[in-house]
């Protein structure tokens, strides 16, 4: 048996973020229609250890979830499929320039079991994240909103502004960061990589206020985002925490918000940003709206006027990541790329 091993580099060449979109809006809406058998991710923090272990596994039935189109059978291009993503999250790693998620994602043959690739998980969170939202932002922003704010400038940040550049047509970006070195250091990586401006702030009110869209991609524990800077209408993707006693956007904006999320499931029983306005009574389970694969569906309504403010709080599901891997590993059979191992 013959195992392939794809690498980061290979990763970020197989699965274009364009491409990825859309991916992700198949995974989306085949996890919504009931499609896919996903348990809540398990995750081991040891006490005193500088990061934590997540196991996210997901199973799919025939028929790809994540649209990869090679021929044959097998776990890459329409049989059934296992995954599962082995994730370490080490915050700390920022400060060491290296990337806070570290894992693999494991691929497995649904009708025999036998595994069939093992790819670099960190290349594949950081482009489905922000892949995924792309489409709650294309599903749920207004169709005039160009105008972008960016909470964060690690992996996550530059992967948004490549994710959200898809889908609508910016003309500015602001970044703000714990740092104003950091995200000048973001700003000058990619100011010649977009046709729109990418400014510094030395503050998140002064990169929020007046932006239309917004994404918070960070490592927080209390709120970065405050409902007071927030316009009418913006659409804000809130993604980088998935604790029940983490979040990044107070509740105030968290009760005053349409709420979109990728797993009801997982919502309640992993999100702070939701699981904490909960807990003081300022809102109960109803108040999501849907699941951004229900609006894709149309089983339920999106946004619903011009001034309301969307908010779509991302924890990331198994079943992205089967998705990319899926891809990816048809990609790489089309063009003989990763390296083939007996196992």
């Amino acid at each position: 048996m013959k195992l392939l091993v794809l690498s980061h580099a290979e990763v970020e060449r197989l699965l274009p973020m364009r491409e990825c979109v859309e991916v992700m809006a198949r995974a989306l809406v085949s996890f919504s229609r009931g499609e896919v058998a996903q348990p809540l991710r398990t995750v081991l923090r040891p006490e005193g250890a500088a990061g934590l272990l997540g196991l996210m596994p997901a199973y799919k039935a025939g028929g790809s979830v994540g649209g990869a189109a090679a021929g044959g059978e097998g776990a890459g291009d329409g049989g059934a499929a296992f995954g599962l993503k082995a994730i370490c999250v080490f915050p700390g790693n920022a400060a060491r320039g290296v990337d806070a998620h570290q894992g693999c994602v494991a691929l497995f043959d649904g009708g025999t079991g036998e595994p069939r690739a093992v790819v670099n998980a960190s290349a594949i969170t950081a482009i489905r994240t922000a892949a995924v939202s792309a489409v709650a932002t294309r599903a749920l922003a207004r169709e005039g909103a160009h105008d972008l704010a960016v909470v964060g400038a690690g992996v996550q940040a530059r992967a948004h502004l490549a994710a959200l550049s898809c889908v609508r047509e910016i003309k500015r970006a602001r970044v703000a960061s714990r740092t104003a070195e950091k995200a000048r250091g973001l700003v000058e990586e990619t100011e010649s990589r977009y046709g729109f401006p990418v400014e510094a702030c030395e503050t998140v009110e002064e990169a929020v206020r007046g932006a239309d869209l917004i994404v918070t991609a960070t490592s927080a524990r209390e709120p970065v985002l405050r409902r007071e800077w927030i316009a009418k209408g913006a659409h804000l993707n809130a993604v980088g925490t998935f604790s029940p006693r983490s979040r990044e956007v107070d509740s105030e904006t968290v009760a005053q918000s349409s709420l979109f999320v990728d797993s009801r499931e997982s919502a309640l029983n992993e999100a702070g940003d939701i699981l904490i306005p909960m807990r003081e009574g300022l809102i109960t389970a109803e108040h999501i709206r849907a699941e951004v694969g229900e609006v894709l569906t149309g089983a339920r309504a999106g946004r619903t006027s011009l001034e309301e403010i969307t908010l779509f709080k991302s924890l990331g599901l198994a079943v992205e990541d089967l998705a990319a891997a899926q891809f990816v590993f048809s990609r790489a059979r089309e063009t003989n790329a990763g390296a083939w191992v007996e196992f």
